[in-house]
C-alpha cells in the first residue's frame, strides 16, 4: 500500500480529517489537545509524504499577495455585512452553522492558541495542497496522475476541485470556492506545490493572527 504513490499526498489529510472526527475523546488532554494533534499530523507528513514535498517559492511577491489577498477575501462578507453568515444560503442543514469548536476556558490557554496558529499556518497548508492541488487536480485528469506535471489540470478536474474545496469549508462555502478558484488558477501558473504551500501558509497565518487580536472567534470553526 505504502508504495502506491497516492498515499504520499492522501495519508496526511486523512489522518488530520480524523484528528477531527475523534476530537471529543481527546478532550481529556486539556489545553495540550492542539499539541498532540500537531505531532501526530506532523509525524504523517514526515512518514508519508517527505520525498513529495517541495518548499521552494520561486514567485514569492506575487504568492505573498495572493496570500495577504485571500485573507481579506475570507474576512470581506462578515465585516461589510452584519449577519451575512446567518443566511439560509451558508447556514443551513446542507452547510451547518458557525459554531465557536473551542470552550471559553480553551480560547484563555496561549499554550492551546499557540498550537492551533501553528497547525494552522503549518501543517493545514502542507496536508492540504498535497491533497488538493498536487494531487486531485491532476488524478481526475489521469489515474496515474504523477505522469502529469504538477499544476496540470483539465476544465472538468479545474472545477470539481473548487467545488469540493468550497464544501470542505461549510458555512464558509462562497469565499472557500473564490479561494479555490484563485489557487487552483495560481498553481496552473507557477506549476510549484512550494508557492501554493506558502500562499495557503500565508493567509492561515494572518487570519489566525487576526482571530486572536480580535477575538472573532467563528473564523475558527
Amino acid at each position: 500500500m505504502l508504495q502506491n504513490p497516492t498515499v504520499a499526498y492522501i495519508a496526511p489529510f486523512l489522518i488530520f480529517i480524523g484528528m477531527l472526527a475523534i476530537q471529543k475523546s481527546l478532550a481529556f488532554l486539556g489545553d495540550w489537545e492542539y499539541a498532540v494533534r500537531v505531532l501526530v499530523v506532523g509525524a504523517s507528513i514526515w512518514f508519508f509524504s517527505r520525498k513529495v514535498l517541495d518548499f521552494k517559492v520561486r514567485f514569492f511577491a506575487p504568492s505573498l499577495a495572493i496570500g495577504v489577498a485571500t485573507f481579506f477575501l475570507w474576512i470581506a462578507p462578515d465585516s461589510i455585512f452584519p449577519g451575512w453568515r446567518q443566511h439560509w444560503l451558508f447556514t443551513n442543514s446542507v452547510m451547518g452553522e458557525v459554531k465557536i469548536s473551542l470552550s471559553a476556558e480553551q480560547l484563555a490557554s496561549p499554550i492551546l492558541l499557540l498550537f492551533r496558529t501553528i497547525s494552522a499556518a503549518l501543517l493545514v497548508p502542507i496536508l492540504e495542497e498535497l491533497f488538493w492541488r498536487a494531487w486531485m487536480l491532476r488524478w481526475l485528469v489521469k489515474k496515474d496522475f504523477e505522469e502529469l506535471p504538477m499544476g496540470s489540470c483539465d476544465r472538468q478536474s479545474f472545477w470539481i476541485v473548487a467545488a469540493l474545496f468550497a464544501v470542505e469549508h461549510g458555512p464558509y462555502w462562497e469565499v472557500g470556492l473564490l479561494t479555490g478558484i484563485v489557487w487552483n488558477w495560481w498553481m496552473t501558473r507557477t506549476k510549484s506545490l512550494g508557492d501554493l504551500i506558502f500562499v495557503h501558509a500565508t493567509t492561515n497565518l494572518v487570519l489566525s493572527l487576526y482571530v486572536i487580536w480580535t477575538k472573532k472567534w467563528h473564523f475558527w470553526m
